[in-house]
């Protein structure tokens, strides 16, 4: 029985100029940019890119592939589902940039995108697939494309228990 020895190599770009909390994980061939400040317990997946000066707030997950540009904030307890893009050039190429906020405890669903400026309330969901050009409300669930509000916060979590509950 022959035994494979050889050893790869996992390559993640860090910035030195970056702030890193305690109990981060960064998965494989991931960057994070210049003067970007991310606190504790956050997980930030495979392939993905965290460009200069974001904040990131504790306890966040960002799935892989997910793309996060400059001056983006998010706050504490978020999730950014796999695919998810952020912008921040609302008339590519040009030089004024306008960050994403993304409020405490939102939900960003996979391969969503968000337009330059674009704040995500606290407390809100953003569908799959959603395309967001609008200012999201707090508590609330957008979607479609362009994303609307559907319902409130409080009739995802119902729906998300009775889900839980479903065999």
């Amino acid at each position: 029985m022959s035994q494979n020895n050889s050893t790869s190599t996992i390559t993640n770009y860090i910035s030195k100029s970056a702030k890193i909390g305690q109990n981060v994980k960064i998965w494989h061939f991931a960057y994070v940019g210049d003067d970007t400040e991310i606190g504790d317990n956050v997980m930030i997946g495979s392939l993905s890119h965290v460009d200069y000066k974001v904040k990131i707030g504790e306890n966040t997950r960002i799935e892989g592939s997910v793309y996060i540009p400059p001056l983006t904030t998010i706050g504490k307890n978020v999730f950014i589902g796999p695919g998810a893009t952020f912008t921040n050039d609302p008339y590519p190429m040009s030089p004024k940039m306008s960050g994403v906020i993304v409020e405490e405890g939102a939900i960003i669903g996979s391969r969503a995108v968000i337009r330059p400026g674009v704040k995500v309330g606290e407390g809100s969901v953003v569908a799959m697939g959603a395309v967001v050009t609008k200012d999201v409300p707090p508590r609330m669930v957008v979607m479609g494309h362009p994303a609307r509000v559907k319902y409130s916060r409080a009739e995802y979590d119902k729906k998300k228990a009775e889900w839980l509950a479903s065999s």
